[in-house]
């Protein structure tokens, strides 16, 4: 299979583009800076003597050289300058290396606070954007790309410190070279443009395969944990998956590394050939220095001088281009970076918004309620409209897809209405503080999380405020049924949870789901949501849960959702979908007796038990 060509507004193909990409880079210097300031200036100062280093050691190699040729002549010499000179050179050395060392151990130190910086923005970023834009394929690209940017942008803040340092130790040297003869700079400096060129054509190439190859490189990560995973342990074995997984693996990485193969033995190619050109000019050069050397204008400590100021500034020139050429590849991949930051929730309180009413006095209305996701035209609900009067329990009955979840994310505004409005005390969510509205509604969805911390932090991050409150903890544990779960670990409530720590305890289903449900009644909501919470619970647990259900939800709003009718006719009120729309509406009694597709699915679920 060929790699699929990229779009053409996938990747920026311009110099426009590459130079509008280079915009980046001063805000991402900003981040560094606003990470730790004092680090920075230290860091900035250090290079800026390491910086002069270079000059100054070749300066004073030139004094001696002199004064050795003068004394080998039988000139006039005061021999204890030269030992003078050889001993400042080696302190020269020594500090070179000494502040060579403490830049490395602050850019370290910067670098790891940038690092935990990034990570934490991206963090809190992402969860200030809405829940459907990580339902969006084109969107989770770009947040993988962007994770990617938390540690590989590391090498090019140490290139950029590092250009800036050889950039001062250039104009240094180049006040050597300039004032022997001007037109040797412009030599050099036109011989090194077509290697940039060069290598900033191939940074655009390889920065355009990597981003066309975003989805499929998430494939391969995710190929990778199925096949060394104990979630995935068993089936794999069991289904003899293995081989399938690593061959689609390998077909995968074969094609990225077909066409990184390409690319890498053009731009080798084309590099060796580009090359020539400065490599050319500088023996050039180096040729008039001797001529000029030959011919006595130059002593031998100015031709030592002239020479390694020379190759120097030579080898820092094509360092630069190499560098400049790098940073414009790198900052490409930056703009993915802020591309995330700048992207921007549509769910947000609007100023001055209403706090959530306490109680809930009217209740919810669906008035012609519609959503479709961005970028799509088929509607996942169609014109819903209904009443939740508050402590009234509803359930949700309908055949997989029929909009269940999509209408309860709604109502905890998870979602936005594409079309129509819901009320609440007969005024818009819209209009409600978002936060607080969802301070009042606890939600257990079917793909409820397991987090592999500890057994209290499971139950307590209902109430984050209250993470440390063990009495209500430990009550909501006990709503849920959950507490017998919790006195059968080794350390209770202290337990770590899941098998990705040493010593965790990996719990059943039915046990994770039970610690899932104390979570949504350590809320203590005024609305409670239970999407298929109870489906791998047998019949007698599930109808024990849903029992307390009943009885811890007297007197509050609650919605339940599942398959089972045995726990659907605990509701006031049972609401049937189907593709999208309420085809029927009203107690179970009375929807048995109306014979209509609540009846169907009821007597096809009875039929299975007879």
């Amino acid at each position: 299979m060929k790699p699929r060509p990229p779009r053409e507004t996938e990747v920026p193909q311009s110099w426009r583009e590459r130079l509008k990409a280079l915009r980046n880079v001063p805000p991402l210097l900003g981040m560094v800076w606003r990470t730790s300031p004092g680090l920075s200036i230290v860091t900035l100062l250090l290079r800026l003597i390491a910086a002069l280093f270079p000059l100054a050691t070749l300066w004073v190699s030139k004094l001696i050289i002199d004064l050795v040729v003068r004394a080998i002549r039988h000139q006039a010499v005061d021999r204890s300058l030269i030992w003078k000179f050889l001993i400042l050179e080696l302190l020269l050395a020594i500090a070179s290396d000494t502040v060579g060392r403490f830049i490395s151990l602050v850019d370290s130190l910067l670098g790891d606070r940038f690092t935990n910086h990034v990570s934490i923005r991206l963090m809190e970023h992402a969860n200030s954007l809405d829940l459907v834009s990580f339902e969006d394929p084109v969107f989770y690209d770009k947040m993988e790309r962007a994770r990617r940017q938390t540690t590989a942008r590391l090498g090019m803040l140490g290139s950029l410190a590092g250009m800036a340092q050889q950039f001062i130790t250039l104009l240094s040297l180049i006040s050597a070279v300039v004032f022997f003869s001007p037109w040797l700079l412009l030599l050099l400096a036109a011989a090194t443009l077509p290697v940039f060129f060069g290598e900033t054509r191939f940074a655009m190439l390889n920065y355009s395969m990597l981003y066309r190859y975003t989805p499929e490189r998430r494939e391969l990560d995710y190929l990778r944990w199925l096949g060394a995973s104990n979630e995935s342990a068993k089936e794999v074995k069991i289904f003899g998956l293995g081989r399938y997984l690593a061959e689609r693996s390998r077909g995968l990485f074969e094609r990225f590394y077909a066409e990184n193969k390409h690319l890498a033995i053009h731009r080798a190619v084309h590099g060796a050939f580009l090359n020539l050109i400065p490599t050319s000019a500088y023996y050039v050069a180096y040729a008039f220095i001797l001529v000029k050397a030959l011919a006595g204008a130059l002593t031998v400590g100015d031709l030592t001088l002239m020479a390694g100021a020379f190759s120097r500034a030579r080898s820092i020139m094509e360092n630069l281009v190499s560098g400049l050429a790098g940073v414009s590849e790198q900052a490409l991949f930056i703009k993915d970076l802020f591309d995330f930051f700048q992207t921007n929730p549509t769910i947000v309180s609007k100023p001055g918004a209403l706090p959530a009413p306490r109680p809930i006095r009217s209740g919810f209305e669906f008035r012609n309620v519609s959503f479709a996701y961005p970028g799509s035209d088929q509607r996942v609900l169609s014109n819903i409209s209904f009443r939740f009067y508050p402590q009234e329990r509803i359930a949700l009955v309908g055949e997989n897809g029929a909009g269940k979840t999509t209408l309860v994310k709604l109502l905890a505004r998870l979602y936005d209405p594409s079309e129509g409005s819901i009320l609440l005390d007969g005024v818009d969510l819209r209009d409600y503080d978002v936060d607080d509205l969802r301070h009042e509604i606890g939600v257990i969805f079917q793909d409820y999380m397991r987090y592999d911390m500890l057994a209290a932090e499971n139950i307590g991050f209902g109430r984050i405020d209250d993470l440390q409150n063990q009495e209500r903890v430990a009550r909501s544990a006990e709503k849920s049924l959950a507490a017998g779960v919790v006195a059968k670990l080794p350390k209770e409530y202290r337990q770590m949870l899941g098998r990705r720590s040493e010593g965790g305890v990996d719990l059943s289903t039915g046990q994770w789901q039970k610690i899932a449900l104390a979570r949504a009644y350590m809320r203590d909501a005024q609305i409670l949501i239970l999407d298929e919470p109870t489906a791998s619970l047998d019949a007698r647990a599930e109808f024990d849960v849903y029992q307390r259900f009943v009885d811890l939800t007297a007197g509050k709003m609650a919605v339940l959702i599942s398959h089972r009718f045995s726990t659907v006719r605990m509701a006031d009120r049972i609401l049937v979908l189907e593709n999208g729309h309420i085809v029927e509406q009203g107690s179970h009694y009375s929807l048995v007796q109306l014979g209509g597709k609540y009846a169907e699915l009821f007597e096809m679920q009875a039929a299975g038990y007879r």
